[in-house]
């Protein structure tokens, strides 16, 4: 893209940005701030090609300014926090989910056919389970304790440790895009590799009921979160991959901005499958109870994005009308 085609192609987008900074403080609103948000996102994109492509020219220094003002002013009016914290789980962060739902899809299938394999793997030939998993880990897992009474622990201390662990693997599922998507096929892989190993390991002793009722209440929560980060990673490495007529500095930028902000919005998951998995699964909770929990948390998810799908196109008709 030549300079001038650029500036002709923008200057609305800036002229508009200096009309909010003028304005936003005089009339702060949900509507204004909203509005302010999103051009001052739109220019700072235009910024980060502008300093990919025109590193030396005038218009990047403009564009650098401007997106300073706008800055300031963005954040000295978002006073209420939770204003936007309602805003981004209500609406944006399932509108950014459904634009990369392709790339949340193939995390998936990546970690459920890789499961599939390991199952059949392992049913096949119980000796290969040790194949899969390091020693310690095989013998940690008997199939006859679940059939005992729940073990008296420490719940907010696993819920803890829960979370954490699992916020790990979704950063680290999420930074793996980095590496053009190759770390996060990895975890993806190998993640679905040790559930699936577990799942025959108990089916070959005759204790799959048992050991899903363990796993689904937490784990639709759970899998669902690691699936959108790994997406986010999957998406960073394409768009790193085949970075179209931008370069893969200015594809990072973006990507890794909306890879972060989806990330952001698998905590609240995490936290509600760590405390799921602290509290309700070691619980003296019959099979059937855990079993009808895990279902309820299924559909809790599905009203979330419909709801969220919703709020978002209700939100983008008021803009369009105003």
């Amino acid at each position: 893209m030549q300079l001038n085609q650029f500036i002709k192609q923008h200057r609305q987008d800036w002229g508009r940005l200096e009309v909010l900074i003028s304005e936003l403080p005089k009339k702060k609103t949900s509507h204004s701030i909203e509005d302010f948000q999103h051009t001052y996102q739109k220019v700072a994109r235009q910024l980060s090609f502008s300093q990919t492509y025109f590193p030396n020219e005038d218009v990047t220094i403009y564009l650098n300014e401007l997106t300073g003002k706008a800055h300031n002013i963005l954040y000295q009016s978002q006073h209420s926090s939770w204003k936007q914290a309602y805003h981004f789980f209500s609406s944006k962060f399932v509108g950014l989910l459904l634009q990369q739902w392709k790339a949340v899809v193939l995390a998936m299938m990546l970690f459920v056919i890789a499961g599939i394999a390991s199952f059949f793997a392992v049913l096949e030939n119980p000796s290969h389970l040790y194949g899969i998993l390091s020693e310690e880990m095989a013998q940690a897992f008997d199939p006859g304790t679940l059939n005992e009474s729940p073990r008296v622990v420490d719940a907010p201390m696993m819920s803890a440790q829960i979370m954490t662990n699992n916020i790990q693997v979704a950063i680290l599922a999420f930074a793996g895009g980095i590496t053009f998507g190759i770390l996060t096929v990895y975890l993806l892989i190998t993640n679905g590799i040790l559930i699936g190993a577990i799942a025959a390991l108990f089916w070959n002793h005759g204790n799959s009921y048992v050991f899903w009722a363990y796993i689904v209440p937490h784990g639709v929560i759970e899998l669902i979160a690691i699936f959108i980060a790994g997406g986010s990673g999957l998406l960073m490495g394409y768009k790193l991959f085949v970075p179209g007529n931008h370069s893969r500095g200015y594809q990072l930028k973006i990507q890794t901005n909306r890879s972060v902000q989806l990330l952001i919005g698998t905590v609240p998951l995490f936290i509600i499958a760590g405390i799921i998995e602290g509290y309700i699964t070691p619980s003296g909770l019959s099979l059937e109870m855990k079993y009808a929990f895990a279902i309820v948390t299924a559909f809790g998810i599905v009203a979330y994005m419909l709801l969220g799908s919703y709020l978002q196109q209700k939100r983008k008709l008021q803009q369009t009308s105003v």
